[in-house]
């Protein structure tokens, strides 16, 4: 069973999609290598846990929680080196801490996505060099349940096309990587970014060095499907 969400009321059709002459991607998958994980917005974690199962057919496990920001999450596998984040405002934090304002969410529906770019300080350098406004990078960390801390580095960018580009991650050195011990047997078999002006968001993506597929569409949007077991869930932003 495949369910489209989107925090739009208006869903664009595609076009012709619009790629980069020397990336090609395969018929059963076509999503950016890069890609780290996207993340899941759900105004409480419990129900986008129980979405996620009943349209993959795997049911996520808790995360942990971000102090601070307001928000708690939920993991999923989507294969090597790829994760879903299912992300939710703690009850036991300021609901003002919670930048995204999660609890205003009718539906589950993305609301980010995160790339690893490799040295994320050399990265940055290399951006601020070509004059790119950025914010980080700054450092994180999650406990999670078993009492073993996470940590990263985010990179964020301060034009972000409206959120159809990444946050960038680097996980710390001894860090095991979310996917590894997320609950397995899902994949991210589609994700593209979509927008009335594909030239504008390809010389960015070239910048970025991201092979993020891109089509043209009336309202930019970013689009989802993963596969589990049981079925599909198609999500967009």
């Amino acid at each position: 069973m495949i369910q489209t969400i989107s925090r739009r009321l208006l869903i664009a059709g595609g076009a012709a999609a619009l790629a980069s002459p020397r990336i090609s991607w395969s018929a059963q998958e076509r999503t950016s290598t890069l890609l780290d994980h996207i993340l899941l917005g759900s105004a409480d974690l419990d129900a986008g846990i129980a979405f996620v199962e009943e349209h993959t057919g795997v049911r996520a496990a808790f995360g942990g929680v971000h102090p601070g920001a307001g928000t708690r999450n939920a993991l999923l596998s989507l294969g090597r080196n790829r994760y879903l984040e299912i992300i939710a405002p703690d009850p036991k934090q300021p609901a003002s801490a919670d930048s995204r304002d999660l609890r205003k969410l009718e539906k589950p529906v993305l609301v980010a996505w995160a790339a690893h770019p490799g040295d994320i300080e050399t990265f940055a350098k290399r951006l601020k060099s070509e004059g790119v406004a950025l914010i980080g990078p700054k450092p994180g960390s999650r406990k999670r349940p078993d009492g073993r801390v996470l940590n990263w580095k985010t990179l964020a960018l301060k034009d972000d096309a409206g959120g159809l580009l990444p946050f960038f991650i680097e996980w710390g050195a001894n860090a095991l990587h979310p996917s590894v011990d997320a609950p397995q047997g899902c994949s991210l078999t589609f994700f593209e970014a979509a927008t009335p002006r594909p030239d504008t968001l390809l010389k960015q993506v070239d910048q970025l060095q991201l092979d993020l597929p891109i089509t043209q569409a009336e309202t930019p949007n970013l689009h989802a499907i993963i596969t589990g077991p049981n079925g599909q869930l198609d999500v967009t932003f």
